[in-house]
């Protein structure tokens, strides 16, 4: 019964967005979904459509990536080593606060354009995976550690049945918001840093020349790749459980 009910509510939506377009009768201001559809379609007839896809999604895909690993890293070293906690404290707490322009200004200065949506994924993801990282471990049982320690289970044991499955549930959780900061935080790098071939540049451009029905095209095709994405993540994730 759900999917039925889904499928009205999104029908429900496109005929409130095709009421408001027509309204509006200006292409200018805001296309509806069958002026969308008509320039999707126009775009993926576009040789370098494929090709501008597939470049945004290994950049922002190898950020976030990164992210996972080093998140995961220091997380663990973090509750290993309290001190380690503490020194990483101030740094990410920066990173946290300070805006992403800011970042995306910096990075512009330090690295170019062609990897800066690499590094600012890695730059959004990093504190959130890292805070559901130590979070999971600290939520671990201790008296399934105590009867790990008078066992003397192995320590590869101890993260196969102990660690892994205390940890799996808060970073399935904070990776849901990470997957979709890091594709928000680097298609807005790639629209300020304007990198040959990237899905910023096609938005850059499509504000520059008024084309509301490309903005909007690029637009769908992000949320497309970056659900996909999601779903094939947290599908690969979930997988560690059995």
């Amino acid at each position: 019964m759900k999917t039925p009910r889904k499928c009205l509510i999104w029908l429900f939506w496109l005929l409130v967005w095709q009421a408001v377009s027509l309204a509006v009768s200006n292409p200018v201001i805001l296309v509806g979904p069958a002026e969308m559809m008509q320039s999707l379609l126009s775009l993926a007839g576009q040789t370098d459509f494929r090709l501008t896809v597939l470049h945004s999604f290994g950049r922002i895909s190898l950020g976030f990536a990164a992210a996972f690993a080093v998140g995961i890293g220091a997380g663990g070293l973090a509750y290993i080593i309290p001190l380690v906690r503490e020194f990483l404290e101030p740094l990410l707490l920066a990173v946290k606060s300070v805006p992403v322009a800011s970042f995306v200004i910096l990075a512009l200065i330090w690295i170019g354009s062609e990897n800066l949506s690499v590094f600012i994924a890695f730059l959004v993801v990093v504190p959130m995976i890292y805070s559901s990282t130590l979070a999971g471990l600290k939520s671990t049982d201790p008296r399934l550690l105590e009867m790990a320690q008078v066992f003397s289970i192995p320590l590869f044991k101890r993260l196969r049945f102990i660690y892994i499955p205390a940890m799996l549930p808060y970073l399935i959780s904070g990776c849901r918001t990470a997957l979709g900061m890091s594709w928000k935080s680097g298609i807005a790098a790639e629209v300020i840093g304007i990198p040959d071939a990237s899905i910023g540049e096609q938005l850059y451009y499509a504000k520059l020349y008024l084309d509301t029905g490309g903005l909007f095209a690029w637009t769908f095709v992000i949320i497309v790749v970056s659900s996909l994405f999601e779903s094939l993540f947290l599908w690969l994730l979930g997988r560690i459980r059995h």
